[in-house]
């Protein structure tokens, strides 16, 4: 995709660093002192969840300044049934251009693609005000529970958009993060200490 001042494109295996170096720099302190975002994303490259064909860079410039991936799960269904769907992330805009609109952009454009693919919904964890400028609800409006999280307690965070309309119709069950989002504090650590030393902080908002 081509527009006057930004292309999206398919991730380039050479430019895997510096992709997630743009990763590290758009979610350093944000959610937590420093991240892991840039060390997931290197290992959910070799997920044989990981979807090749929906893992995308926006460029200004010539210049890196976005990315986005998506990685196959399910839904377990409460009548027994296993529901393909997919999951996103993590999005990221590089921090000067945040709030630019450009993360609007990826975003919409790498639904359309998933949706080109014929992929049934797409469910995450993100900030409804936000992604609801996307066609995003709160997955609990579609009958889908966040797994682990006990009855009762806030998924605010676990949105969902249907790519193609009605197919979750008639089904209630539970969502499960593929694994490979889960990774070990030692290792995002060892793994950091290939890339520029940055401060970690304690800043207000953050979530762990």
């Amino acid at each position: 995709m081509n527009t006057n001042d930004y292309t999206i494109r398919q991730e380039k295996k050479e430019e895997q660093r510096a992709v997630e170096n743009l990763v590290r720099e758009s979610f350093w302190n944000v959610y937590r002192p420093g991240c892991s975002e840039h060390y997931v994303i290197h290992v959910l490259r070799d997920d044989p969840a990981f979807v090749k064909e929906l893992d995308f860079v926006m460029e200004k410039d010539g210049v890196l300044i976005g990315q986005n991936m998506f990685m196959r799960t399910v839904i377990n269904a409460d009548d027994g049934r296993v529901i393909p769907v997919l999951t996103m992330g993590p999005i990221g805009i590089t921090p000067e251009l945040k709030r630019h609109g450009y993360g609007k952009k990826l975003l919409d454009y790498s639904l359309e693609q998933a949706s080109a693919m014929g992929v049934g919904a797409v469910l995450f964890e993100g900030n409804i005000g936000f992604y609801g400028k996307s066609g995003f609800d709160y997955a609990h409006n579609f009958g889908i529970r966040y797994h682990d999280l006990p009855e009762g307690a806030d998924d605010s965070f676990f949105l969902c958009k249907e790519l193609i309309p009605g197919y979750l119709d008639g089904i209630t069950g539970v969502y499960q993060t593929p694994q490979g989002y889960y990774v070990d504090d030692a290792d995002v650590e060892a793994f950091d200490r290939d890339f520029p030393p940055k401060e970690k902080l304690k800043l207000p908002g953050q979530i762990f």
